[in-house]
């Protein structure tokens, strides 16, 4: 399977690592989420290929790990005090945090989990579809599994941090993409604040960086949205402003890099 832009693998690092005999100390990143975050690249749907049954699709988590090569740590040194961080992406499309936790995809995180690790947790689109039952979480329930996710995570001495929920390519209201995420965005921030737990608002980074490049440029660049043709994997074309493509989830990923940095510069020696 060939893909057409690059994404550091754990399996390349670990081996140049072997190849040198040095067996250096690593920090793991953990992606909890929904298909916003996850990496449909990577045997996603064991048996079919990327390029043709899915690209240009793209989860943030996806292409995550190049803002998280050597140069680039010293800028978060207070939060990856290692030298190498592994980006091991769990997200996956349709989960709120309720099925998350009950097909047991956190148990598979959780038992892995050791300490200095990080947990990025971005749920709350999910959680949010009241007309998919199989899915839906209440607020208070959405609430309760972030508080569940997070105490476990510090049982183990690893490092939570929540994120609210990327924005949707709608509403735009006078040039300006509006909150489509109701009280989940605000939930996952009163979380965050009860428990004293790092919270990367990414709901407000991706509205105001939207907001910036325009609501054309964004629907053609960085949303799932191209006519028939184009790629082969949607021979009908597609009209989709949830998922990114590429483009979009490079931003995307640099927008949470970024926010890793401003929880850096507030943590003291």
């Amino acid at each position: 399977m060939r893909i057409k832009f690059i994404i550091p693998a754990v399996c390349v690092i670990a081996s140049c690592i072997m190849a040198f005999g040095v067996q250096k100390k690593h920090v793991t990143v953990y992606l909890v989420g929904d298909s916003t975050m996850a990496d449909y690249a990577n045997n996603y749907e064991p048996g079919k290929e990327y390029m043709k049954t899915r690209y240009p699709v793209t989860g943030w988590g996806q292409v995550f790990q190049q803002y998280l090569v050597k140069d680039s740590l010293q800028k978060v040194n207070k939060l990856i005090k290692t030298d190498s961080a592994f980006v091991d992406d769990r997200a996956r499309g349709g989960r709120s945090t309720r099925t998350f936790f009950q097909e047991g995809r956190w148990r598979a995180v959780y038992e892995n989990l050791k300490k200095d690790d990080l947990v990025l947790m971005q749920f709350g689109h999910n959680d949010a579809a009241e007309n998919m039952t199989e899915r839906y979480v209440t607020i208070e329930g959405y609430k309760e599994f972030l508080r569940l996710f997070v105490s476990q995570t510090r049982s183990k001495g690893a490092v939570p941090i929540i994120l609210t929920p990327v924005a949707r390519n709608y509403p735009w209201k006078d040039g300006k993409l509006q909150n489509v995420h109701g009280l989940y965005d605000q939930a996952a921030k009163d979380v965050a604040q009860e428990l004293n737990v790092k919270c990367i608002d990414l709901n407000k980074k991706s509205m105001d960086f939207f907001t910036k490049k325009g609501e054309s440029f964004v629907t053609e660049n960085y949303f799932m949205n191209f006519p028939a043709g184009k790629y082969e994997a949607y021979p009908d074309g597609q009209k989709d402003n949830t998922h990114f493509q590429t483009k979009g989830a490079i931003e995307v990923a640099r927008l949470v890099f970024e926010g890793m940095k401003e929880i850096n510069a507030t943590i003291k020696n």
